[in-house]
């Protein structure tokens, strides 16, 4: 019989559940939920209290990222990775992100809008994280991490039926999740950041207890009368956890409203569905939409001694659980694939039997059967002799490649871990690198300006006195007999209108202002003379 430890964990409190599966008959050996200060102590006491010491374990991932992809459905398998893993660098590199950094995996299902694509329901997970989550359960089989938000579709047993209904999961944890399975497929995926977090935190302040803190929400009900309008128990608690489920069926009734495709039924599950007529406080809301708590499929049948609500506040678990038996989505475990998971079971020897615990075939082939009343000939001494060799032989080849592969494992690991902290490393030194240029962009930036506008003030400042300068040579240089009618300027070109009686006494002054450095770049119209007074115009640039 294969089994498997559901573990859910997260800030403060661990759900688990020990699942087994015998054919088709699937059972919950044993559940229960544990709080915690230290996260390893609890993980040990967990493991001794369901003795789950050689029990293969499934945990859920956190912080993953959900992205969607569509691909043309007539490319072949390889060219669809490539497609996916291109689309997510390119979305990676716009986020000025490392690939590089994240481990990925991907579903695919059909595109409803578009019969010639598929869909990619894309996941990503920092590899650094993945690592952290791996170090804590080093001592134990670890065999899967997989995102809750996929696996939770686990506990609705599928309909084959074409005409299934259209199913939103709200799994409200922590954070809280909706996933939406069309066709009997996951289909999209919403994440909300509030959660049963934002409650138990609430009352925990008050009541400087995490687990009390469990328990009043266990406790709380919510009452609902005619029409629309909700009346609340008296408990002063509500005022804790009435406005986190308002903003969560506020964001739910948006997501459903927002679908291209209607959505039947929504069921509940998670932490807040132990409080008392959450469902109905659900259907209140999402009036066309019916509203359940989510039970899982296997047990609907169930004797007196547990009560239902038992098993469906530890839903999460549940569904880890059957994901590391196999039921469910493929393809989404991160959990990196050491050696030894790569073994065929017979290799995994327990003297006499197989990794399942089953009579080794191996082993059962060998029967000796010797008489020793006699004395041994010559012949079952050698063969005695070569026997205890071969098998000495084996025991020294047995501890030898344990050893081998023990140490090649750790070497893997301490790689992957090393890797994984470079990546994170890198990828903050490209965050600094971008800072750093901006910061110069913006230095230049200001120093330019700066620049601009000093250039500007030295020219206001120098055309400021450029005239009384001009004023001041030329009174040195014109001569007697010349008047100067106007002297006018625009920017750095002077125009000068002089008048004499002379042609050479003007023609002496244009000569000066030129000579001089007065003006540059002088030139003078044709003169008019007028009742035997020469007019002549003198243009000009100030030096």
């Amino acid at each position: 019989m294969a089994s498997c430890l559901g573990l859910y964990i997260e800030e403060n409190i661990i759900k688990y559940a020990k699942v087994s599966k015998d054919n088709d008959i699937i059972k919950i050996d044993s559940f229960g939920i544990k709080f915690y200060d230290k996260l390893v102590e609890a993980i040990d006491q967990v493991i001794a209290e369901t003795y789950s010491y050689k029990t293969p374990i499934s945990i859920n991932s956190t912080n993953e990222n959900y992205n969607y992809f569509y691909v043309f459905n007539l490319l072949n398998k390889k060219d669809m990775h490539n497609y996916i893993k291109t689309e997510f660098e390119s979305l990676c590199y716009e986020k000025e992100q490392n690939a590089d950094v994240f481990e990925t995996r991907y579903v695919l299902v059909n595109d409803l809008d578009d019969k010639e694509k598929v869909k990619a329901i894309h996941i990503s997970i920092n590899k650094g994280e993945l690592v952290r989550k791996a170090e804590i359960l080093e001592k134990y089989k670890l065999a899967s991490i997989s995102p809750l938000a996929l696996d939770i579709s686990n506990l609705i047993e599928a309909d084959k039926n074409a005409s299934a209904e259209n199913i939103a999961i709200v799994n409200i944890e922590n954070k809280t999740t909706v996933t939406t399975i069309i066709d009997n497929k996951i289909y999209d995926v919403f994440s909300i950041e509030a959660g049963t977090k934002d409650i138990l935190e609430k009352i925990d302040a008050k009541e400087n207890s995490y687990a009390k803190a469990y328990e009043i929400c266990k406790n709380s009900t919510i009452y609902t009368t005619e029409g629309k309008e909700l009346q609340y128990e008296e408990n002063v608690y509500l005022d804790d956890i009435m406005p986190t489920l308002y903003n969560i069926v506020g964001q739910v009734k948006k997501i459903l409203n927002d679908s291209l495709n209607k959505i039947d039924k929504v069921y509940i599950s998670g932490t807040a569905s132990v409080i008392n007529n959450i469902d109905i406080y659900f259907q209140e809301y999402l009036e066309d939409v019916k509203c359940e708590i989510l039970r899982p499929y296997f047990i609907k049948a169930i004797g007196t001694e547990i009560n239902m609500k038992d098993y469906i506040e530890v839903n999460s678990a549940i569904a880890l659980g059957l994901q590391g038996l196999g039921e469910g989505l493929k393809g989404i475990n991160f959990k990196k694939e050491s050696i030894t998971d790569k073994l065929p079971e017979w290799m995994n020897i327990e003297i006499g039997t197989s990794k399942s615990g089953k009579p080794n075939p191996w082993l059962s082939k060998i029967d000796l059967k010797m008489d020793f009343k006699d004395a041994l000939s010559d012949f079952e001494k050698g063969l005695i002799r070569g026997t205890a060799g071969l098998v000495l032989l084996m025991i020294l080849y047995g501890f030898g490649s344990s050893a081998l592969l023990g140490l090649i494992r750790s070497k893997v690991d301490e790689t992957e871990t090393n890797k994984a902290k470079l990546q994170t490393q890198l990828v903050a030194i490209n965050s600094d690198k971008t800072k750093v240029d901006q910061k110069a962009s913006e230095y230049t930036s200001l120093v330019a300006s700066i620049e601009e506008k000093s250039q500007a003030e030295t020219e206001n400042k120098r055309l400021k006195y450029a005239i009384p300068t001009l004023l001041n040579e030329i009174m040195y240089v014109i001569p007697v007999n010349v008047q100067l009618t106007s002297i006018t300027n625009s920017g750095t070109k002077i125009t000068i209108v002089a008048q004499s009686d002379k042609y050479e006494q003007l023609g002496i002054f244009v000569t000066k202002l030129e000579q001089d450095g007065i003006l540059a770049n002088v030139v003078n119209d044709t003169s008019q003379k007028q009742n035997d007074v020469v007019t002549v115009t003198i243009e000009g640039e100030l030096p």
